[in-house]
């Protein structure tokens, strides 16, 4: 594929593939140019749930600096079966077929831009998609046999109505549990949880394997950050934190600590 952005505004490929929508053949050419035929109207054509056609003019809409280019544009259609107050959001490219390399130049807006069709405004497009000096020149291969075969790809933006907040809190309030455990000589359960606590909206507890869990079973103590009630968050629920766990030297010297990343969701209880 060859890209050329020969006009402002303007991408210009070629493919091999024809359009996907809608495929227009204009015969008689120089009949239609000659006779100062100003437009012609494709039939109509579903896309996305919407009526369009194409708008055809062989010596350029004039309105618009067409002259000495052809003229196409994308027009929708049965707008009065609309809601009112309607607003349709589509992205689109024109198709101008080679027929002397059997493959299509495509036509579009260089930045992919989005152009919103409403009540006042029912059609968009290129007034200066080609020149009439380009597209009638033979070795191009626009023009066969006086006939040219232009097309259309058509793709309607829809909003979903989904969406997501991201909210980070760089060091919330009251960042910091202390949880002291007695006994610890003790202790014969595998594992034991703290009390919940609440840091940053969000309810957590420590657990706690005074034997070690995995592959510390025996060798070191193992601390774990979970979040509390973890079955009552919100489907789809997310949360991402970073943290610090540590075993306080209660007699003044140095701390045992570790940083690490928590990233869970309500579909699974990650520790």
């Amino acid at each position: 594929m060859s890209n050329n952005n020969d006009a402002v505004g303007v991408l210009r490929t070629i493919r091999d593939a024809q359009p996907t929508h809608y495929l227009f053949k204009i015969e008689s050419f120089s009949i239609l140019k000659e006779e100062e035929i100003e437009k012609y109207e494709s039939d109509d054509f579903e896309v996305g749930g919407y009526k369009w056609g194409l708008c055809f003019y062989p010596n350029g809409n004039k309105k618009r600096n067409g002259d000495g280019h052809i003229s196409l544009y994308l027009v929708i259609r049965d707008t009065d079966k609309l809601p009112q107050g309607w607003e349709v959001n589509v992205q689109f490219k024109f198709f101008v077929f080679d027929h002397t390399r059997d493959k299509y130049l495509t036509i579009q807006d260089a930045d992919c831009r989005t152009r919103r069709y409403h009540q006042m405004r029912t059609e968009w497009g290129f007034s200066k998609l080609l020149s009439l000096d380009t597209f009638e020149e033979s070795t191009k291969g626009y023009l066969l046999d006086d006939s040219c075969l232009l097309g259309v790809e058509v793709f309607v933006i829809r909003y979903a109505g989904k969406g997501e907040c991201l909210s980070m809190i760089k060091e919330p309030e009251g960042n910091t549990y202390t949880w002291k455990v007695d006994n610890f000589s003790a202790i014969s359960m595998h594992s034991l949880y703290s009390e919940a606590f609440k840091i940053g909206g969000q309810n957590w507890k420590l657990c706690f394997y005074p034997k070690g869990n995995a592959e510390a079973k025996g060798e070191s103590l193992s601390l774990f950050l979970s979040v509390a009630d973890c079955e009552k968050l919100p489907l789809n629920w997310k949360f991402y934190a970073r943290f610090k766990l540590r075993v306080r030297n209660q007699v003044g010297g140095v701390h045992q600590e570790g940083q690490g990343d928590l990233y869970i969701c309500a579909l699974s209880n990650v520790q």
